[in-house]
């Protein structure tokens, strides 16, 4: 069973290499004037193949972005041989988390009563946009089809967290039976515990991470192969220049300390300076494609 497959998919790939530009079915093969196309990792359908070669069983592909970034990658041709290409992502998250912790200054419960609480919160925001655009132009008239162009992008990134606490600071408890802890061990949340500039003890209450805004101007060269209609394998490289910027990030926190006279609650806002870059490498690279990975492409 595992060999009649294994022929069905590779005839599936790689059948009818000597064929003409139509199928048997009179169905196009390259991309036409007015079609759409999406590339999606190649990677999980190939190890799919090349699992039927082992017998340490196989899983089904599942398709997968063509790079971390999760970015959506696709083209429209303008004619035959010159598409237009489009970079997107939009991606926008808010989580919180709330721990109970006894609310300071009531007496201790008597049993079977339940102890006064009071909640702390935390919240998480974060927000990326990348977006690009740009040409590509393509050569050869058989299956085989390589291909070059430019991508314009732009990125944006800005994050931040704020905590709130059920008991307020003061000077003669300390601040761990005052604040809990949102900190795990898989670091899902950071710890809200923190110093001040003189070493005290500190509890965050804000967090701005700095918004950062970049921009790439890319060049690339690819190559395809259309394995069967309006599907096809392949691959790019690019190199080009990246700039960015990014904003003076800051965290706000309480703390007791000594100002001289007495034990006092206070709090600061620290900040950091505002930085930036710029880079020309190969594949530079802040929204948008991928560096090098193999891709499938399907056409419609």
């Amino acid at each position: 069973m595992k060999k009649q497959l294994l022929a069905f998919v590779l005839a599936f790939a790689f059948g009818g290499l000597n064929a003409q530009l139509t199928s048997k079915k009179g169905e196009t093969i390259l991309p036409e004037q007015g079609d759409w196309s999406i590339g999606v990792d190649a990677t999980p359908f190939l190890n799919y193949v090349g699992n039927f070669l082992s017998s340490g069983g196989n899983s089904a592909p599942t398709q997968q972005f063509l790079n971390s970034q999760q970015t959506i990658i696709g083209k429209y041709f303008v004619t035959d041989s010159k598409a237009y290409r489009g970079i997107l992502r939009i991606g926008i998250s808010s989580q919180n988390w709330i721990n109970s912790i006894s609310k300071w200054g009531e007496p201790a419960p008597v049993y079977p009563a339940l102890p006064a609480l009071v909640e702390d919160e935390y919240i998480e925001k974060s927000s990326f946009v990348g977006v690009g655009g740009g040409m590509e132009w393509r050569r050869g008239s058989t299956r085989l089809q390589g291909y070059y162009g430019g991508d314009l992008m732009i990125s944006f990134r800005n994050s931040g967290r704020t905590y709130t606490y059920g008991n307020e600071l003061n000077d003669s408890t300390s601040i761990f039976q005052l604040t809990s802890n949102f900190e795990d061990y898989d670091m899902i949340v950071p710890s809200n515990f923190s110093t001040d500039t003189y070493g005290n003890i500190a509890r965050l209450t804000e967090v701005k991470d700095g918004s950062s805004f970049g921009v790439t101007l890319r060049g690339f060269l690819g190559v395809e192969y259309f394995v069967c209609p309006k599907i096809s394998i392949g691959g790019e490289f690019g190199w080009g220049v990246s700039f960015y910027s990014m904003g003076a990030s800051s965290r706000s926190l309480q703390s007791v300390g000594d100002n001289g006279t007495e034990l006092v609650v206070g709090e600061q806002t620290i900040e950091t300076k505002s930085r930036g870059g710029f880079g020309v490498d190969t594949d530079r690279n802040l929204s948008g494609t991928t560096t090098g990975a193999l891709r499938l492409n399907f056409h419609f």
